[in-house]
């Protein structure tokens, strides 16, 4: 098995196992999960397959199955499934866990920071395609979900984006070379801004929290039209 399937299987066998833990029930969410899931996913294949025909990114054979859909892998495709049902059961446990946490004033200091950071960066490099898209799309993300609408569960989102960092910056670091000759997702110079947190992208967090924020967003929003709650 390839070293890419087995960061993927090492992500998913822990929270689908735990999935059925009694406090948590992750398993009774599924209906909301998924197609949240599935919705994003569709648009992040569509632009990750856009940015490797352009080789702003790629993957090293070596550590891949040879399974291609287009021009990604099958554990690339994987990841869009894998990574945010392991980080979704992160948020299930801690609202689970510690029904009396307080995000309010975390929600604000994660919100501004992000949005200003972001919109810095991505005008600042504006022609770094990954630092463009990235930066500023995740700030759109926050002005629209938690300046304009308000949403309840910010707070969450916040606390559960930093609790995750841990595992991020574990995998994250595997794909991008931390212990490996070579990395098996490489970013091409041009377009990033060089900044590395060891070996992982700066950017790799905005592009993180692109994917994670709509997720969340459309979750919850199903969950209240199948009252899932």
């Amino acid at each position: 098995m390839s070293l890419y399937l087995w960061i993927i299987l090492g992500s998913i066998i822990g929270p689908f196992f735990l999935s059925f833990d009694k406090k948590v029930h992750f398993y009774s969410y599924w209906k909301a999960l998924f197609p949240a899931i599935i919705l994003v996913a569709i648009g992040f294949l569509c632009w990750d397959e856009y940015f490797t025909e352009l080789e702003i990114w790629g993957f090293t054979p070596a550590y891949l199955s040879g399974i291609y859909f287009g021009k990604l892998p099958l554990e690339e495709c994987l990841f869009f499934l894998v990574v945010p049902y392991a980080c979704v059961f992160v948020y299930e446990v801690i609202k689970a866990y510690f029904p009396k946490r307080k995000t309010a004033v975390l929600a604000r200091l994660f919100s501004f920071l992000m949005v200003f950071s972001g919109m810095y960066l991505g005008i600042m490099y504006l022609d770094n395609w990954y630092t463009a898209s990235a930066c500023i799309l995740s700030s759109m993300l926050i002005l629209g979900l938690y300046f304009v609408g308000k949403a309840p569960w910010f707070g969450d989102f916040a606390l559960t984006f930093f609790v995750v960092l841990i595992p991020f910056l574990i995998v994250n670091g595997i794909l991008t070379g931390m212990f490996t000759e070579e990395p098996v997702v490489w970013y091409n110079s041009d377009h990033i801004i060089g900044f590395r947190i060891v070996t992982i992208p700066l950017e790799d967090i905005y592009y993180n929290l692109c994917m994670l924020l709509p997720i969340i967003a459309i979750y919850e929003w199903l969950k209240t039209r199948l009252k899932l709650n």
